[in-house]
This record gives structure tokens, C-alpha cells and sequence, in this order.
């Protein structure tokens, strides 16, 4: 029997549900169909084995899975969950060195490996900068692995405790790690965001309610881990019961196909993907009778990809749903309404809607007080979703978690979105007020791609431009370089390709005399755009 205590993790969710739920399917990856009964058993071979190095390795509460799209990547995330530790998700398509920087950063000595990603272990090996626990639970014994690593430990498929018997501790308290995530910072160093149990908890109970999440629902997996989406598919849908269906690589972008072929229920994914469909005419009316629910989130929604999209699922429900990794997956949502969302739309954009119910969000002026309503101003948000700082970055913690004047004691976040309140208490998107910039639905710091080209051309005198731009997101960006005699694009391509994942990597950079500065004497980003008109 599990003790019953105040406080509901999310790996109790899981187990909850595989309890309850021992035969239905938990899990659809690679083409197979797992239960909850036989990814529970995996899920607590792994969790057994993080467990037998609490004596050598007592202080670590995190745990990295270098694993993509497959049974290893969800259940190192349970496994983790499961031995109470909070994961690190790293990404086989990065580049070596951001997975490197990553894992040092985030302090793990236990990694989990998914096979998929042996092509990789060999060269993170070599170049880390610590003794790691390596855990293979796909794995058979390699001799040549711990032979040709021998400052490393291994744990592989065969030597993982064979634990039916696994009994679940909840250690995990609100406080305690659910995951440790990476985004882009301006430094050129990647920025940690640690969300706590209690931040994902909060948003699983709020969206559980309001979807009416049930044991009956087939969940998209459309995200990879390293994108915060990701926690939504999981935990909303192992908390009722559900099945997580992982859409495979080579559908990711034109998955039409895979939602009708496994009649799912629940989508969600970034906006641009119903912007490809549509192109592609993958939209056609009633192609997706299956859908219940539509969620987009991550870049604006233009309203022509809810209109179309909701055509093609005329039986679902499509909403737009918005909020930083440091608010935990989304805090405000907007439901689209054929009738008069078009009228409620803002420069052709769906609307964010409002903040969920039990947060608190202020638009406020430059000075932290709050402006009036219609008027422009920069999102803060407070609240249970809402983390507490960043991940041994005190500085960057303080500039962005802050008290604002007039308000009570509690933190808020300064978003650095730019956004506006209609009377219908609708929040509208207008922007970034930084450099910061959605490309693919991923946040970029444009400050970590010039720190990368700076030291790639050997020059100051770099700028990266979003290009093109459309509807408030990025498909890529361009560079700009002053300051060096000769270009050689190819080279510094390849330089910036070996640090940055590929939708940070400049598709094109130009060599010009100067760089353009506007009336302040800072770079004319602007006018760098408008350069690009028919050339790019």
C-alpha cells in the first residue's frame, strides 16, 4: 500500500494508472504497443537501478536520459521520477558540445542511454568531464564499452535489478525536481530552468479537469523531451490512464496520416505544423474525425491554421495555448470560436486568451507598474506554475524573478513578451522585447548564435536576423558579418553547426563593409531585415 499523503507526484499518477489500468495501453513508440503493466516493469527496473547508487551517490538528484523516441526515453523520464530524482532530457541531434555543456551544468553523474543513441556515447564519453553511471536498459553487455572507459560505470539490460517487487517511495515533496530544461541564453552558454513537482502538478490537475482527461484517450507525442511541451503529453495523459502515442521521425512534420491511422484524440504540437498541413493540403474537411481536443502553443497562432484546422476536426475543440518554460508548459489559453473569433483576433493573430484560473499575471510598464487596460506592456506572471529562479544563475535569476512595486511580497516573472489586454479580458501577443525570437517553436537567444559567429569569424561585428518571419515566428535566421577581409561561409557554417542545434545555425551570411546603426547608435537590426526583401 502506498501511504497516503497530502501531496500526489507525478510518478504515483503513472502508477495510479497502472494500477488501475494494467492491460490498457500506456505507450505507443517504434511501432509498439506497450501496457501500463509492462512499461510499469521496465519503468521500475530502471528506478531499482538508480536506487543501488544512493550509497556511492547520495547527494544527486537529477538524472540526464540521452534517449529519442523510444521506450527508453519515457521510461528513463518514469524511472527517474520513479527513484525520486528529477530529469535532465538531452538530445542525440544536438551537437556534442551543447550536450556536453548541458550535462555539466546540470551537475549529472547518472545518465540513461536509449540504444538508438550508441553512436554518440562514445565521443561524450571521452569528452566528459566527470565519472558517469552509465544505465543501458536496451542494452546487452559490451566488453568494449567499459574496456576502453574505464573511469566510467556501466549498468546494462542484463545486470539491471530484476525488481517485480519494486516498492514506490514518495519522497517527492511540491518542492522537489520533476525536470531540469536547457533553453537558449544570451551569454552562449545554455540556460537551466528547474520546475519543480509541485509547478508541473498545478498544471496537470488544472488541464485535466478542463479537457475531461480519460483512461479512453489517445495523446500525440509530438515534441521531443528537450522541448517542455513534451511534459504536457506525458504527465496529462499517464494521469488518467491514457496512451501516449509517439509520432515517429519521419512524420513529425506531415503527421495527417498518423493522427487518422491511430484515431487519436488529443494534439498538440507548435503552430507551424498546421501551417505545413495546409500547404501541403494535408486540411482537408473532416480528415481528422477522431480529434476531441486541437492545442497549439509555443509560437503565435495565426487564425488561418485554427480556421483550417478546425475544419479538418470539426468535432474538436482547438485552443491556443501560451507560456514560457519558466511558467511550466502553458498558463493561459484562448478557445476558438468560428463565429467571432476572427473579430477578436489581433494582426490576423488568435488571441492568448487568459491566464488559468488559480495564477496571476500583470501587464506592466518599464518602471514594473501596471498600465492600463489596452495598453501595451510586459507580461508577469506569479502563481503555483510559476518557477523560482534559474539553475545556478543568480544574476539572470534576480533580473527576471522580481517584486513589483505596489504588489505583495510574492516573485513574479517578467516574461519579456510584449502584450496587450482587450475589454473582453483577452491577453493579445504583440512581441518580444528583447532579442529573444521563436524559431520552429523554440526559444532563441539571437545574443547565443552572434556569440558563436563572433568566435567562429574572429570579428565583433556580427548580427543574426530572424529570417523569414511569419506571424511572429522564425523559420531560421540570417547572419550579418563587418570587420574581416574574406568570408569563408562554408567554415564558420560548419563551426557554428558543431555548438548550435540546427535551427539556431544561420542559413546564410553576408559580408558587408558595415553594419547598419539606427539613431542610438545600435545595430539596425531593422534595417539588416529590410535588406533581406527579395534576397534571402
Amino acid at each position: 500500500m502506498m501511504p497516503q499523503r497530502s501531496f500526489r507526484s507525478l510518478f504515483r499518477g503513472f502508477l495510479e494508472s497502472a494500477e488501475g489500468f494494467p492491460q490498457r495501453p500506456a505507450l505507443f513508440v517504434d511501432g509498439e504497443s506497450l501496457s501500463y503493466a509492462n512499461l510499469r516493469r521496465i519503468v521500475c527496473k530502471i528506478a531499482s537501478a538508480i536506487r543501488t547508487l544512493r550509497s556511492d551517490q547520495e547527494s544527486f538528484s537529477l538524472v540526464a536520459v540521452l534517449a529519442y523516441r523510444s521506450k527508453t526515453a519515457y521510461a528513463g523520464v518514469l524511472g527517474s521520477l520513479a527513484a525520486s530524482k528529477g530529469y535532465v532530457p538531452l538530445n542525440p541531434k544536438f551537437p556534442l558540445e551543447r550536450t556536453l555543456q548541458m550535462l555539466a551544468l546540470s551537475d549529472c553523474t547518472v545518465l540513461i542511454i536509449g540504444k538508438e543513441c550508441l553512436p554518440q556515447l562514445s565521443g561524450l564519453l571521452k569528452a566528459a568531464d566527470r565519472p558517469l553511471v552509465i544505465i543501458l536498459p536496451e542494452v546487452a553487455s559490451l566488453a568494449e564499452l567499459p574496456s576502453r572507459n574505464p573511469h566510467h560505470r556501466f549498468l546494462f539490460a542484463d545486470q539491471l535489478p530484476s525488481r517485480e517487487d519494486f516498492s514506490f517511495e514518495e519522497n517527492s515533496t511540491p518542492a522537489s525536481f520533476a525536470y531540469l530544461l536547457f533553453t537558449s541564453g544570451s551569454t552562449g552558454i545554455p540556460k537551466g530552468v528547474p520546475i519543480s513537482q509541485g509547478n508541473v502538478r498545478s498544471y496537470v490537475n488544472y488541464i485535466c479537469q478542463r479537457y475531461n482527461v480519460s483512461e479512453h484517450d489517445r495523446f500525440s507525442q509530438q515534441f521531443d523531451l528537450t522541448f517542455d511541451l513534451s511534459a504536457h503529453d506525458m504527465f496529462v495523459c499517464w494521469e488518467r490512464g491514457a496512451c501516449l502515442y509517439c509520432v515517429p521521425d519521419n512524420s513529425i512534420m506531415a503527421p495527417a496520416k498518423f493522427i487518422r491511422d491511430h484515431e487519436l484524440t488529443m494534439w498538440f504540437s507548435v503552430p507551424s505544423v498546421a501551417g505545413l498541413l495546409s500547404k501541403m493540403r494535408l486540411l482537408s474537411p473532416r480528415c481528422f474525425p477522431s480529434l476531441r481536443f486541437s492545442l497549439f502553443c509555443g509560437e503565435p497562432l495565426p487564425a488561418s491554421y485554427a480556421r483550417s484546422w478546425q475544419a479538418a476536426a470539426p468535432d474538436s475543440i482547438v485552443e491556443n495555448l501560451y507560456g514560457p518554460t519558466e511558467a511550466t508548459i502553458a498558463i493561459a489559453h484562448y478557445r476558438w470560436d468560428s463565429q467571432k473569433s476572427f473579430q477578436e483576433c489581433s494582426n490576423g493573430l488568435v488571441p492568448i486568451g487568459q491566464i488559468f484560473e488559480g495564477q496571476q499575471f500583470s501587464v506592466t510598464d518599464s518602471h514594473g507598474k501596471s498600465v492600463p487596460l489596452g495598453d501595451a506592456g510586459e507580461l508577469c506572471l506569479s502563481g503555483s506554475q510559476v518557477a523560482t529562479g534559474y539553475w545556478h544563475n543568480l544574476e539572470k535569476t534576480q533580473q527576471q524573478f522580481v517584486r513589483l512595486p505596489g504588489a505583495d511580497d510574492r516573485l513574479w516573472y517578467r516574461t519579456g513578451d510584449l502584450v496587450k489586454q482587450d475589454e473582453s479580458g483577452n491577453l493579445h501577443y504583440l512581441g518580444r522585447m528583447d532579442h529573444q525570437v521563436k524559431i520552429r517553436g523554440y526559444r532563441v537567444e539571437l545574443q547565443e548564435i552572434e556569440a558563436v559567429l563572433r568566435r567562429a569569424c574572429g570579428t565583433d561585428q556580427v548580427v543574426s536576423v530572424p529570417w523569414p518571419v511569419h506571424n511572429g515566428s522564425a523559420e531560421g535566421v540570417v547572419a550579418f558579418v563587418s570587420g574581416i577581409k574574406t568570408l569563408d561561409e562554408a567554415r564558420i557554417l560548419a563551426s557554428c553547426g558543431n555548438l548550435l542545434p540546427d535551427y539556431m545555425v544561420p542559413r546564410k551570411i553576408y559580408l558587408v563593409d558595415s553594419l547598419p546603426l539606427n539613431v542610438n547608435q545600435k545595430i539596425d537590426r531593422g534595417k539588416l531585415s529590410s535588406l533581406l526583401e527579395g534576397v534571402a
